[in-house]
């Protein structure tokens, strides 16, 4: 069955562009070809896609920076980084930018189209789930699923990343349990993108600051040592 998920491809190597459009398009997805950043920010800015395939090395504005801009201009479409760079740094680096899943050339379009599937199953799971239960609230804080936004007990409003929402989605659909860090990456990155606990430890530690009256001394966000984290909506370390 074809998903007719639009597919934004920003990729300067027209072969290799092309190659994986044409994978795209026999998957009954819709794929776009950009041939530089500046290209691939105005189309992502033009209209909307499911998800980008954003090289990192590019003409004009480099993957990281493309990111970076959409995520400040509020666009939270998924996206998977491909890179002939192997550093873990930048693995780190394009995660706490954003991205959602992380290829390093060269690669296999199999696992390239399964990395796909992943994603966008992971972004179709979010949006069912906020259709049940668009808003949380928990003590005095709020959450939109919707809108990413968020508000405070004392008021501050916040806009949320898409991996924050997605993080809280999921401890609030569990609330209570303890969810692995494991689990976190399972469902949140996809265990084959594997950015590290450490990277899912600072982005608790973001939602803590936001919505935590003390950080330092939690009482939604609890850690459960050697194993994860448990989310209470309640004011109790139960």
């Amino acid at each position: 069955m074809s998903s007719e998920a639009r597919i934004l491809i920003v990729e300067d190597e027209p072969e290799l562009a092309a190659g994986i459009a044409e994978n795209l398009a026999a998957e009954g997805y819709v794929p776009e070809v950009a041939p530089d950043g500046q290209a691939g920010l105005d189309a992502a800015r033009r209209r909307e896609h499911e998800l980008v395939i954003l090289d990192v090395m590019l003409p004009r504005k480099d993957g990281f920076a493309v990111c970076r801009q959409l995520r400040a201009e509020g666009n939270e479409v998924p996206v998977l980084f491909l890179t002939a760079k192997s550093d873990p740094r930048d693995r780190i680096r394009g995660f706490e930018d954003g991205a959602d899943d992380y290829m390093s050339k060269p690669f296999h379009l199999a696992e390239l189209l399964l990395r796909v599937a992943a994603i966008l199953r992971r972004n179709r799971w979010y949006k069912r789930s906020t259709l049940d239960r668009p808003v949380i609230h928990f003590g005095g804080n709020e959450v939109d699923f919707r809108t990413y936004r968020g508000r405070s007990a004392d008021g501050t409003e916040h806009e949320l990343t898409h991996k924050e929402a997605l993080i809280l989605r999921l401890l609030a659909e569990r609330e209570g349990e303890v969810v692995s860090r494991d689990e976190i990456l399972d469902v949140v990155w996809g265990y084959e993108a594997f950015p590290s606990s450490r990277t899912i430890d600072n982005f608790i530690l973001r939602l803590r600051r936001r919505f935590e009256q003390d950080p330092r001394a939690p009482r939604y966000f609890h850690t459960v040592h050697g194993v994860g984290y448990r989310f209470t909506s309640d004011d109790d370390d139960r």
